[in-house]
């Protein structure tokens, strides 16, 4: 059996059991404000990074990993008798770290296959997981390659910004949208379309916002299968756990977990974002 590695980075926000259980390389995704760089799990934890953007006047920027790095990461991977990689990354409407990757695979004798997950955060967890359990029924890199490929187009994440303060920042939303917005209490509901976050809808109240970002959810269920969502957040756990019951409570049979996103999600989405990730089967 050929020895294939796992490399991914960290929008996929994976528990250490896993990473562990199936030997995956994380590459780490990081932020910049004026007073340095930082990596994502590593520089900063999510309660600092949070700390610090809420304290910044001006949004930071997102960075991905050097190409630099994941040669290296190839290299060591080839001396240790790997015979390729699956390198699995954020969206690329959102980072350059697929196409980093691309280039970086081509500049390598070390077979690399780059996918674009066109998405972050539980989908990619699903990818791996599925990923490995077609490695264990015996199918081959390219057959578990075409696989995850496919399951990118049936991943879906809805969220809701708490505020438009980051989105302002960032310069996303006017200073009166934002103003109004607050003011109105009006909400926003974002979703991932061919990889690229889009602005759905806007409605009064969080409650109008969940129930909308639920609903996308039960046509998936309508029509296919949905055996599991995640309920995600920028460091607001105690209300994404409370979503979480909810959606028990509504569906008995679905498994529902909380898993935090990305800070470089959060860059852009802010503290205290909630919302839906799931794939329709």
């Amino acid at each position: 059996m050929k020895k294939i590695a796992w490399i991914t980075d960290t929008a996929a926000q994976l528990e250490d059991a896993f990473i562990q259980k199936h030997a995956i390389h994380i590459l780490p995704l990081g932020v910049v404000f004026s007073d340095g760089s930082y990596r994502e799990s590593i520089d900063l934890t999510q309660e600092e990074f949070y700390a610090k953007l809420n304290a910044s006047k001006t949004s930071p920027k997102t960075s991905q990993p050097a190409i630099g790095e994941m040669l290296a990461l190839y290299e060591k991977l080839q001396s240790e008798g790997y015979d390729s990689a699956i390198a699995l990354h954020l969206s690329s409407g959102l980072s350059g770290t697929f196409e980093s990757a691309q280039a970086a695979s081509e500049m390598t004798d070390f077979k690399v296959y780059p996918i674009d997950s066109k998405i972050g955060s539980f989908p990619m967890v699903k990818m791996i997981e599925i990923g490995n359990e077609l490695f264990a029924n015996g199918k081959d890199v390219e057959e578990v390659v075409a696989a995850i490929n496919e399951i990118t187009t049936k991943s879906n994440l809805s969220f809701i910004p708490d505020s438009l303060n980051q989105l302002h920042k960032g310069g996303r939303v006017s200073g009166t949208q934002t103003f109004l917005s607050n003011l109105l209490n009006i909400k926003v509901i974002i979703s991932f379309e061919d990889g690229k976050p889009v602005m759905k809808e806007k409605v009064r109240s969080n409650k109008r916002a969940k129930d909308y970002v639920t609903s996308l959810l039960m046509t998936d269920m309508d029509k296919g299968t949905v055996p599991e969502v995640a309920v995600i957040h920028c460091n607001n756990s105690p209300d994404a756990e409370i979503w979480m019951r909810e959606l028990m409570q509504q569906f008995p049979a679905l498994k529902v977990d909380v898993v935090p996103l990305s800070i470089c999600v959060g860059v852009h989405a802010g503290e205290g974002t909630t919302g839906l990730s799931w794939i329709a089967y």
